[in-house]
This record gives C-alpha cells, sequence and structure tokens, in this order.
C-alpha cells in the first residue's frame, strides 16, 4: 500500500531527540547573539573619533606629517584634512560644510568667517609667517631683482602663474608687490591666476608658465623649479596664517585637544620649520 502523505522526517525523532535539537537550536541562537554583542562592544571602542580640518594648500605636507603624528599618539582620533584656497574654504565654511578648525593663509579670509559668525573672534590666532618668492623651471636662467627699475616683464617671454589676485591670498599679496614695484602693467595679459597656489606651483613645473608668485614653502617642496627671488616684506601686507576652531569644532573635545596640540607641541613646531614656516610669537 502507499501511503499519501510522506511523514515528515523530524517525526520520527523520539522525545529525547526533539529535546537535544531545540537545545541545539537555543544554543547556536544564543551565540550568534554573544558574537553580535561582542562585536558592538568591539567596534564601539575602537571608532575613531574624526575631526575635520580645512586648511590653505600651502600648508598641506606640514599638516599632512602633524596629522600622521598625532594620530600615532591618539589612535582613537581620525584627523580628516581638507585643502585648497583660504578663499574657497572659508565658502565652504560659511556654506555650513562640516569643518572643526579652520587654517588660513592670510588674515582676511579669518575675518570673513568672523564677521559670517562661524568663528568666534576668540578663537583666531596667528601661528605662521611664511615670505613671497619668484619661481622658474629649474632649466630657465632667468634675472631678477625687486627693483622699480628692473624691467621684470622682459626678464621672461612666457606666462606668469600665482593664484587667482582677488581671492586667493597668494595671489593677492602678489598683486600688491607687483604695483608697489610698478610691475603690474606692463605684465597684464601674462598673468595666469589659479584656483590656490600649489596650482601656480604645478604650472611652473610642468613648463606651462615661466615664472610663477608662490610661498617659500611651496618652492621648497618641488624639484622641479627654483627660486630666483624674494619679495621684500614691505612689499605686501605681512603673510600671517592664523588657526581657529569653527562654532562646530568648539563643541567637539578632540578637535580642542588637537588645535591645542599645533599650537603648542614641539614636534609640531619642528615640522612646519622643517617646510619653511617661521613660528608666530
Amino acid at each position: 500500500m502507499e501511503f499519501l502523505f510522506k511523514l515528515n522526517p523530524l517525526q520520527h525523532f523520539n522525545r529525547t531527540d526533539e529535546h537535544s535539537l531545540i537545545k541545539d537550536i537555543m544554543k547556536n541562537n544564543l551565540s550568534k547573539i554573544m558574537l553580535g554583542w561582542v562585536v558592538f562592544v568591539f567596534t564601539s571602542l575602537v571608532h575613531a573619533e574624526t575631526v575635520k580640518v580645512y586648511s590653505a594648500a600651502s600648508l598641506t605636507n606640514a599638516m599632512n606629517d602633524i596629522a600622521k603624528l598625532y594620530e600615532l599618539q591618539h589612535p582613537k582620533t581620525d584627523i580628516v584634512s581638507v585643502y585648497g584656497a583660504s578663499s574657497t574654504l572659508a565658502k565652504q565654511v560659511e556654506a555650513g560644510a562640516k569643518s572643526d578648525v579652520f587654517f588660513s593663509a592670510d588674515l582676511d579670509w579669518m575675518n570673513y568667517l568672523i564677521q559670517k559668525q562661524a568663528v568666534n573672534v576668540n578663537q583666531a590666532k596667528p601661528l605662521l609667517y611664511n615670505q613671497l618668492v619668484v619661481i622658474s623651471s629649474k632649466n630657465l636662467n632667468i634675472p631678477f631683482k625687486a627693483q622699480t627699475n628692473f624691467n621684470f616683464a622682459q626678464a621672461f617671454q612666457g606666462k606668469l602663474c600665482t593664484g587667482q589676485m582677488e581671492s586667493v591670498p597668494a595671489g593677492k599679496y602678489a598683486k600688491q608687490s607687483l604695483i608697489k614695484l610698478d610691475w603690474f602693467d606692463s605684465l597684464k595679459g601674462r598673468i595666469v591666476g589659479t584656483d590656490d597656489v600649489r596650482s601656480a606651483l604645478a604650472f611652473v613645473g610642468r613648463g606651462e608658465c615661466d615664472v610663477g608668485i608662490v610661498y617659500k614653502t611651496d618652492a621648497l617642496i618641488s624639484q622641479k623649479v627654483k627660486i630666483i627671488g624674494i619679495f621684500p616684506e614691505n612689499l605686501h601686507h605681512p603673510i600671517i596664517y592664523p588657526i581657529a576652531l569653527t562654532k562646530q569644532g568648539e563643541k567637539n573635545a578632540d578637535a580642542i585637544q588637537f588645535i591645542k596640540f599645533i599650537k603648542t607641541n614641539s614636534q609640531a613646531k619642528s615640522i612646519f620649520q622643517k617646510y619653511g614656516f617661521s613660528i608666530h610669537t
């Protein structure tokens, strides 16, 4: 005779087998729950607190080194760096970008954020100085004298690269210097304004511009350019780098600790000096 219904194999188990199966299932589920709890606790413990730092492009190398040093000493903190022209970064902070620290290449853009109430005035402190230099490709021999009677426009044939002169700090300092030396008008039509100072450095390094006006710290990191002259400090506003916690950063304990490290740690100061910055005292 053929049965119309086939028995489920579980139906063949005796009561002892059934109890064993239930215990195994419960034990297995409990193990999974315990494992999930352990993973949750572990990831909570190792989760890094984030500090987002907006820094001028000319600070890239120094701030990368300082961030690495800090993370080695504070493994639970993750420093997230954003680099660009101070003008661009300030506009992003004003628009509500999540940032804890703003590190500008001039006072104007720090004051801008203070006026826009994104930074409290008592948070902004000058930290570094820089110098403005003229660079060329290493294979060119271009004379330079920072004197009004020197015809700089005739000293080279191609373009001059620097930051955008109306917004990028390096470009603003460059324009001030060229006007003071009475060179600006003779160079009109040959000046290429870039989004940030590192772009100007790259243009000269690739030979797309014969000369560039950048910071000393930028010129020192490149193997493709050489410094052919320095603009005296009396030709432009002082090149001061202020740093501040944003209003968001004031609520972040890790950001407060990191900015204190930048300002006071002797190793951090040494890194800035290694890249050619002077420390504001």
